[in-house]
C-alpha cells in the first residue's frame, strides 16, 4: 500500500479496517490462532505488549485467553477500547513498556504501527530506505511500565507478544523472571539489539529460542529450538539477507 492510498484510507478513517479485511481475507487470523495454540490454552494469561489496534488481542481471545493489552499511543487505544472496552478478558493499559516505571518521550509515525521509543530505531530504518514513505513528524510523552510491574498486577504471562518498533531490548531488562513463552520482532538493520535481546533472555532462565520470517509468519525455520549461542549464529547470518521477523524464546520448566 503506497504512501498516498495510506494517507487517504487514514483521512477517511478506513485504513485499520481496510487492513483488517486484507488480514482476514488471507486467513492471517486463522493462521496465527492455529499457531499461537501451541503456546496458548483456555483460561491463559497473554500480554500484547505494543497491542497497536489488536489483531493480536483477537487471537488471544479466540483461543479463549485473558488478555493484557498494553498500548501508549491514544489513537490506538480508542480502537482498542471501541472493540475490547466491554469485554471482561481483556484489561486495557494505556502505557508504554520499558526498564523502569517513568514517562518518556514517542516519537509518532504516520503509520502508527511504526510509533517508537527508540529514537536510534527511527533513524536506523530511515536510512536503511526501508520504511522511506513513512514519516515520524510528531512526539508524545507517554508513561512507562516495565514488565515486571505488569506481573505484579495482573499475574505471569502464559504468553506474550512484544511489538515495540527497536524498543525490545530496553523493555525486557524490565522483566527479571523467566515466563513459558516470549515472542518478539527482529529487523535486519537492528540486529545488535536482538542479540542483546537473546542473550538477556537466556540469563532469566534456560532458554530455548526459535524464529519466523515476514514471509511465512507462523512458521519455524528451525525444525528444532536451540540455544542462546546457536541463535546468535542464526541472526548474524541473516544480517545480510535484510529480511524481518519474530524470534521466539521458550523457557524450560
Amino acid at each position: 500500500m503506497n504512501r498516498v492510498v495510506r494517507k487517504f484510507l487514514r483521512i477517511c478513517h478506513l485504513y485499520d479496517p481496510v487492513v483488517d479485511l486484507k488480514k482476514w481475507l488471507e486467513g492471517a487470523q486463522a493462521d496465527y490462532t492455529k499457531f499461537y495454540s501451541q503456546f496458548v490454552k483456555r483460561g491463559d494469561l497473554c500480554f500484547d505488549v505494543g497491542a497497536n489496534v489488536g489483531r493480536r488481542t483477537k487471537v488471544f481471545l479466540k483461543l479463549e485467553a485473558t488478555v493484557i493489552a498494553v498500548e501508549p499511543q491514544e489513537h490506538c487505544m480508542a480502537q482498542l477500547k471501541k472493540k475490547y472496552g466491554n469485554n471482561n478478558r481483556v484489561v486495557l493499559v494505556p502505557k508504554a513498556v520499558g526498564e523502569k516505571k517513568g514517562q518518556m518521550e514517542m516519537m509518532l509515525c504516520d503509520s502508527h504501527s511504526l510509533s517508537s521509543l527508540s529514537k536510534n530505531w527511527v533513524e536506523t530504518v530511515k536510512a536503511s530506505g526501508r520504511y522511506s514513505s513513512c514519516t515520524w513528524d510528531k512526539t508524545v510523552t507517554v508513561s512507562v511500565v516495565s514488565l515486571d510491574d505488569l506481573i505484579s498486577q495482573y499475574g505471569k504471562p502464559a504468553f506474550m507478544k512484544i511489538d515495540v518498533e527497536g524498543y525490545e531490548y530496553q523493555a525486557l531488562k524490565g522483566l527479571s523472571q523467566p515466563i513459558k513463552t516470549i515472542c518478539f520482532e527482529f529487523t535486519p538493520e537492528f540486529m545488535e539489539s536482538t542479540i542483546n535481546c537473546v542473550e538477556y533472555l537466556s540469563k532469566i532462565g534456560p532458554a530455548k529460542f526459535n524464529y519466523c520470517l515476514e514471509n511465512k509468519p507462523t512458521s519455524f525455520v528451525l525444525s528444532k529450538w536451540c540455544t542462546a549461542e546457536q541463535m546468535r549464529k542464526e541472526l548474524e547470518s541473516l544480517c545480510s539477507k535484510k529480511t524481518v521477523g519474530d524470534i521466539y524464546a521458550k523457557f524450560e520448566n
